[in-house]
């Protein structure tokens, strides 16, 4: 940890060396949130790139080097919430074509693919709670700061995610 302050400290006065070090630190569990998130490998890659982009840009305005790692996850949440958007807008366009079509799928699925239905039928929100504390290992205190709710807030909105999901599944 103290090496990660100092490598932020250097890093935020322009050495790129530094920086590069914090990636090493940190790139692995972004690609692995960003796949979770995308599931999608390249759309992944091409977002922690851009969240990288961005944080090399404007690590000078980072204020506490203690707050790097979530610093970097809230800018890496962002990107990912906007390639989500762009998801939704091609899921349903594909939809409106298929039905246009007349087309209707009735393959059975898997009991992977049920949860991973009812998961993202969840709010963006809910899911992205679920999956930073169930996924990724952060506290509720850091869910919070990436997110920029209070922890409590995470707590009842993970709880409630929780609870619908349970629901459905009965249902």
């Amino acid at each position: 940890m103290k090496n990660e302050k100092q490598l932020v400290a250097k890093a935020r006065l322009g050495d790129v060396n530094a920086f590069a070090g914090l990636y090493e630190m940190v790139y692995a569990e972004l690609y692995h949130y960003a796949l979770y998130l995308l599931k999608d490998r390249e759309d992944a890659k091409d977002a922690v790139s851009d969240t990288v982009i961005a944080a090399f840009e404007g690590i000078h305005n980072l204020r506490d080097e203690e707050l790097f790692k979530s610093w970097i996850f809230k800018i890496l949440y962002n990107k990912c919430r906007k390639k989500m958007r762009e998801y939704v807008e091609k899921e349903e366009m594909t939809r409106q074509k298929i039905n246009e079509a007349g087309y209707r799928q009735g393959m059975e699925q898997s009991e992977a693919a049920v949860i991973r239905n009812l998961f993202y039928s969840l709010q963006e929100t809910e899911r992205t709670v679920i999956g930073l504390h169930l996924f990724a290992g952060y506290t509720s205190r850091e869910i919070g700061r990436i997110m920029g709710m209070n922890e409590n807030t995470v707590r009842s909105r993970e709880r409630r995610a929780l609870k619908k999901l349970a629901e459905m599944m009965n249902s």
